[in-house]
């Protein structure tokens, strides 16, 4: 069951880390396209920016899940590191909880927000609904909850293969 439950949540970081990667690409192509209609053709695009803003808040969302899951998220542990070892495991639990609470809160409020948008209409993209705009917010909820149940259950897993991908290959090129 364990090994089955990291080699889906690997695959899950994988889709992650890939559609966060693809938002990032898209966006460096269309924003050149914008610019390039407005002052090389004198008029421009009016698809380039709600598609880059869409697209960041993609990315966002969902490589912040895979942030987290990676322990490459932004973490201050001035303090907790000078604290004694036993208060530094209470404490990673508090803030597990904590992360949890947010990301609840992203999951049912997004689900709410997009819902309560949904017969709205991007006036920038017409055929584009503002419930499937606000989507990333409660997906990236649930796909970080996935990661912190991950870490509360079995601990850490930023050392795995398809997380820490630089590592197995400096491994293999020293055996070479």
């Amino acid at each position: 069951m364990k090994d089955t439950f990291l080699r889906v949540n690997d695959v899950i970081y994988t889709s992650c880390i890939w559609v966060a990667g693809l938002s990032v690409a898209t966006m460096a192509l269309i924003i050149p396209w914008g610019i390039f209609t407005r002052y090389a053709l004198g008029s421009g695009s009016s698809w380039p920016e709600p598609v880059a803003i869409l697209l960041m808040v993609l990315f966002t969302f969902i490589g912040a899940a895979a942030s987290y899951r990676a322990g490459a998220h932004m973490a201050v542990s001035m303090a907790t590191d000078r604290m004694p070892q036993h208060v530094q495991r209470y404490l990673e639990v508090l803030v597990q909880l904590l992360m949890a609470t947010i990301c609840l809160f992203m999951l049912i409020w997004g689900i709410k927000l997009c819902a309560a948008t949904w017969n709205q209409f991007n006036p920038s993209l017409p055929s584009l609904r503002v419930g499937l705009c606000y989507s990333p917010i409660p997906l990236g909820g649930a796909l970080t909850l996935i990661f912190i149940v991950e870490r509360m259950v079995f601990g850490d897993q930023s050392h795995r293969k398809a997380v820490n991908y630089e590592q197995h290959e400096e491994s293999s090129e020293a055996l070479s």
